[in-house]
Order: C-alpha cells, then sequence, then structure tokens
C-alpha cells in the first residue's frame, strides 16, 4: 500500500523497482562475497552483517532518497541489555547491524529457511524461536538470550512480534516480559516512524527522513505490570511524537 498524499508517478515506480531488484541482487551478492567469513566461524560470520546492512541503507538513500536520523545516543550502553524496538519495517532488521555489529535479533524460526542470507543468520547465531512450540520454545529463548548475553552480545526484540503498519493498535507479546524477568538486566525502550517511509510489504518507497531513538533504559527489578506498562507507554509515546513530527498520520 502507498500513502493517499503520494502520487505513483512512472518516476517513482521506477525508483521503487530499481531499489527492490537492487536489494536482492545485493543480498545475493553478498552472500557469495563473505563465504569465507561464513565458513570460518559465528564470529567472523556476525562481521558480514554491518556491510551488508550499509549497503541496503544505501542503496534505500541512492533510489528511494530515504536517510535516517538516529536519537537518543547517550542511552545505547556499552554492556549487554535487551533493546525492545518498535518493529514497522523491514529497515528495522537491517539498521540495528549498522549499530551494533554483534547484534543478536529475536526472530522467527522460519527466517533461517530463507536463501542465502537466512543461512547466515543460523550461522550468526540468533535467537530464533518456534512459534507452534509454545512453552518449549519460550524456554529455549530464554536459554539462548543467556548465552547470547554472556558473550557481551547485545539482543534485538520485537516485542509485538511482528510488523504493524504506523497508527495500528499496539499488541505486545509475553515475550519481552519474559526475557526481563528471567535474565535481569535493562532493557532500553525504542522508538522509530519507519513505517511512513518503508512500509510492511511495501513495493513503493517514500523519500524522507527514519528517525529512530533510543530511549532511557528501564533498570532491571520492576514487577512484570510495571515493567511492561512502562515499557509500551515509552514506546509508543515517543513514536506517536515522531509519526505527529512528520506530519503524515496515515499508513502506508
Amino acid at each position: 500500500m502507498i500513502s493517499q498524499k503520494q502520487t505513483i508517478t512512472p518516476a517513482l515506480f521506477l525508483r521503487s523497482l530499481t531499489f527492490n531488484l537492487t536489494f536482492f541482487a545485493w543480498a545475493f551478492v553478498s552472500s557469495i562475497i563473505f563465504i569465507p567469513l561464513f565458513i570460518i566461524s559465528p564470529k567472523t560470520a556476525l562481521m558480514a552483517g554491518k556491510p551488508w546492512a550499509e549497503g541496503c541503507l544505501l542503496l534505500a538513500r541512492i533510489f528511494c532518497g530515504i536517510k535516517y536520523e538516529i536519537r537518543g545516543k547517550e542511552n545505547i550502553g556499552n554492556t549487554p541489555v535487551i533493546y525492545a524496538s518498535k518493529h514497522q519495517s523491514a529497515w528495522d532488521t537491517i539498521i540495528y547491524l549498522t549499530i551494533f555489529p554483534n547484534v543478536a535479533y529475536v526472530l522467527k524460526k522460519e527466517l533461517l529457511r530463507l536463501p542465502f542470507w537466512g543461512w547466515y543468520l543460523w550461522r550468526m547465531e540468533m535467537i530464533a524461536i518456534d512459534r507452534s512450540a509454545g512453552a518449549s520454545s519460550l524456554k529455549q529463548m530464554l536459554r539462548d538470550s543467556k548465552t547470547v548475553l554472556g558473550k557481551g552480545r547485545p539482543i534485538v526484540i520485537f516485542p509485538e512480534g511482528t510488523r504493524t503498519k504506523p497508527n495500528s493498535q499496539p499488541d505486545y507479546q509475553s515475550g519481552i516480559t519474559a526475557m526481563y524477568s528471567a535474565l535481569n538486566v535493562p532493557v532500553v525502550p525504542v522508538a522509530l516512524n519507519s513505517g511512513v517511509y518503508w512500509g510492511k510489504n511495501a513495493f513503493f518507497k517514500k523519500s524522507g527522513t527514519i528517525i529512530i531513538e533510543f530511549l532511557p533504559q528501564i533498570p532491571a527489578g520492576l514487577a512484570k505490570k510495571e515493567f511492561i506498562e512502562r515499557l509500551q507507554n515509552d514506546i509508543e509515546t515517543i513514536t506517536t511524537k515522531l509519526m505527529k513530527e512528520d506530519k503524515i498520520n496515515a499508513p502506508i
């Protein structure tokens, strides 16, 4: 879908088509280039993430006019923490690889089966969850998360579990609360407005500046109810502010 405020022109179609083609071409080419890193070890495989992500962001800037701004850098810690991020776009899964080269995403197990980069996600030892496995999947996620944090890696989780359209009703899942309670580490809320420019499953992209904002961390040790209420309020309040800042209130 595309915003009613944006007219579909031949130039827009051509830019979006070119971006989508080069985006997938870069995924293929980079997966070949970084084969040596893939083979050596999970640690070296992680080294492939940042150049791939930077290439994707460069393509988005060149062909779609999508820039980005990072706010709240003072809230990015040097110690392993959990970053709980709003999720509106595929862009969100790219940007963290440029900020945290050793990041571990909590993601759906199905993604590991995707050609090329799904295999890299497996090799990078991301935290894959099988949603059909129920409670056992949650226990495995907590075990893997503890291992990841023990290696000094930050974790990025999308508390709603999937991409949502801008201004949609939030639906925070139980996974983030379980992680917060079991792992006893701070959580940094992250707000963004990426869906305005790079919408969920959207062929067309809108030029502009995506803003991602890291908010003050929530310390470990809060009661579950207090934690999730604070997390949702922090993320949704700033996300709404970012949407209004761009003066766009319709999903794309």
